[in-house]
């Protein structure tokens, strides 16, 4: 057993987050709650709050599943999220607060020491709450669940980002910690123009490596040879044949 109702919600949303549970994969209350030591009733609170958070959608007679991810809803997070990204960066300048400042910097060394230690897994969950953060600071009930559902498929699109093995790809997690030291001093100076533009070299870094892991470099390039190569060969018969 791994230790009740808590322990089952935080291991689900890592578990999510770092796409150790698939998108559109079933969730077995009956498993859990024999793994977990608890009854099904706590099972289901912990499910209906993680589907409250954008993590888990439950449907009708068919029981929880993982928030499926797929060609239509990468399309939107590709379209939405900037607008959204920008959004809570100017209501946060405006809205936030010294404690809630005093928690970010504490997320933030959490986050700047998993990615000394290139702990993959605690620097998803740490930029993630970073983030979230980030969407608290905001307090807009109208964009925090759909801030929340972004980054949720943020950290899950991107995911490799915090799996550095080229040196491109170390210097890009560089930034990202420089990104996060230079939000929190644009949110303690109450200067909305710096913030902004940090959100938007923030989402640029990411969107690239998110495009990388989407499509990677070298599948495109070979596939645009193999299509350059027919095309050659069709001319060069087209040319004979008349």
């Amino acid at each position: 057993m791994k230790g009740g109702k808590s322990a089952l919600h935080e291991t689900l949303k890592r578990q999510i987050l770092t796409l150790e549970l698939e998108p559109d994969g079933d969730l077995d209350e009956v498993k859990l709650s024999e793994e977990y030591g608890i009854s099904r009733t706590p099972v289901r609170d912990v499910l209906r709050q993680l589907a409250v958070d954008g993590y888990v959608d439950i449907r009708e007679n068919r029981g929880a599943r993982v928030v499926p991810m797929n060609h239509s809803t990468l399309r939107d997070f590709f379209l939405v999220a900037p607008m959204i990204y920008e959004a809570i960066g100017r209501l946060a300048v405006q809205n936030c607060r010294a404690g809630q400042l005093d928690i970010l910097r504490a997320c933030q060394e959490r986050f700047r020491a998993a990615v000394m230690a290139r702990d993959a897994e605690k620097m998803v969950m740490e930029n993630n709450r970073f983030h979230e953060l980030i969407g608290e600071m905001a307090g807009s009930a109208f964009l925090k669940p759909t801030l929340n559902r972004l980054l949720i498929d943020h950290a899950r699109i991107g995911h490799t980002f915090f799996r550095p093995a080229t040196a491109e790809m170390e210097d890009n997690l560089a930034k990202s910690c420089l990104h996060h030291d230079r939000m929190i001093e644009a949110l303690a100076q109450r200067d909305e123009t710096a913030m902004i533009n940090l959100v938007f070299e923030h989402w640029d870094l990411s969107r690239q490596n998110m495009e990388l892991f989407i499509a990677p470099k070298a599948l495109t390039s070979e596939t645009n040879r193999r299509v350059a190569a027919r095309r050659d060969s069709e001319e060069s018969l087209s040319e004979v044949s008349s």
